[in-house]
């Protein structure tokens, strides 16, 4: 049921009453003071609908809705809460070709320190595990016989 707004002119109260559309224009005593009260008009009104998982104003201009900005059309693929209307991406200059091979020397480093320190890890690794285990003496092998 729909909420309606009144107002009553004795005591200079509004107030809200959910009630039928049927009941709607019919007076209302007032909570106040049990005159009748008029229904107020509401001064403006916008109203949504879901269409295809998007909010749609009404009435419908083709137009949906994304993140409160309106948009023509929806996105076949996308990330979430981005859409190519609202989102615009920034556009880069391609790199120089001494700038790029920069970035190419730069990276080949940064691996080459990786991988040197993964491999001194493990060494250490390896060190304190010699160190912990105990020495093993030889088990004696039984006699075979013949």
């Amino acid at each position: 049921m729909p909420l309606y707004e009144y107002l009553c002119e004795e005591c200079a109260g509004i107030f809200e009453v959910v009630r039928p559309i049927r009941e709607a224009p019919e007076p209302q005593p007032c909570p106040e003071c049990d005159e009748e009260c008029e229904r107020v008009m509401p001064s403006s009104f916008s109203a949504f609908i879901m269409r295809q998982g998007y909010p749609r104003r009404i009435p419908d201009k083709g137009t949906y809705w994304h993140l409160g900005q309106e948009v023509t059309y929806l996105p076949k693929k996308a990330r979430p809460y981005e859409h190519p209307q609202v989102t615009k991406r920034r556009e880069q200059e391609p790199l120089s070709s001494q700038d790029y091979v920069d970035l190419v020397d730069r990276k080949i480093h940064e691996r080459r320190l990786a991988r040197e320190d993964r491999r001194k890890e493990r060494e250490l690794k390896r060190d304190r595990m010699a160190k912990k285990a105990p020495e093993r003496k030889p088990q004696p092998q039984p006699m075979k016989r013949d």
